[in-house]
């Protein structure tokens, strides 16, 4: 890799599918992403590591006992659930989304969660400087469709990103894949097992019904209104 292949911030170069902006924000979530570091402690930024030196994890999330991730949090809603939860669990979100971020921090202001940390970008740039087996869980919960086959190859269920992401797991680790899009199901059965994961199906149940700790998001519920199965998938890294 020459500087050529390199960001501003020392980060490859790497194309990013999707929005990173969409309607204008609300001055009250302006005001929150200006205090992004001190309602998220321990934010994950990329220009804060220019040299892409593995995080220290244990000094972003003192105590925690697992390390959890969050791939493309949406509004939030999950990840803070599952923070409050399980507070003895540090975990990362990762959006691009910026409307999506400010939704969250203000949901973590509301409930006063500690254990949360934000890397407020493309969860690839995240995953250069994760330490190997870092991850306990990782979730991907109704990622983008991108519904047009032309466009398959931008989804996360592709090698691209899971490879990566199955290094930063441990053995035994669990990834946790919701989707209503039956194509997306298809790609995904076929990719992740292809990055050294096994699926825990053993009948239909396992994948129509959410798992016990499940928060439906208000994503899903538009899925549910509209007609399309739910798939809820299981997979344990090898």
């Amino acid at each position: 890799m020459t500087d050529d292949d390199l960001s501003p911030s020392g980060a490859p170069w790497r194309n990013f599918y999707g929005r990173k902006r969409g309607k204008t924000l609300r001055p009250a979530q302006k005001r929150d992403l200006a205090r992004l570091a001190e309602l998220a402690p321990g934010r994950v930024d990329w220009d804060e590591n220019p040299d892409r030196v593995p995080l220290d994890l244990a000094a972003r999330f003192p105590g925690a006992r697992e390390i959890w991730l969050e791939i493309g949090f949406g509004g939030g809603e999950h990840l803070v659930h599952q923070a409050r939860q399980n507070p003895q669990v540090g975990i990362i979100g990762c959006e691009p989304f910026i409307n999506g971020v400010a939704m969250l921090l203000s949901k973590i202001r509301d409930a006063q969660v500690d254990n949360l940390a934000i890397h407020p970008g493309d969860a690839r740039d995240l995953f250069d400087v994760l330490p190997g087996d870092a991850l306990s869980k990782a979730f991907l919960l109704y990622p983008d469709p991108w519904p047009k086959k032309r466009h398959h190859r931008r989804r996360f269920v592709t090698q691209e990103h899971l490879g990566p992401l199955a290094a930063c797991m441990k053995p035994g680790a669990e990834l946790r894949v919701a989707t209503d899009i039956a194509d997306y199901v298809r790609q995904t059965l076929e990719e992740v097992p292809k990055a050294g994961f096994e699926w825990l199906a053993e009948g239909p149940e396992d994948w129509r019904q959410p798992w016990d700790d499940w928060l439906s998001t208000r994503y899903e519920q538009k899925a549910i209104r509209e007609g399309r199965p739910q798939h809820y998938l299981t997979f344990r890294r090898l």
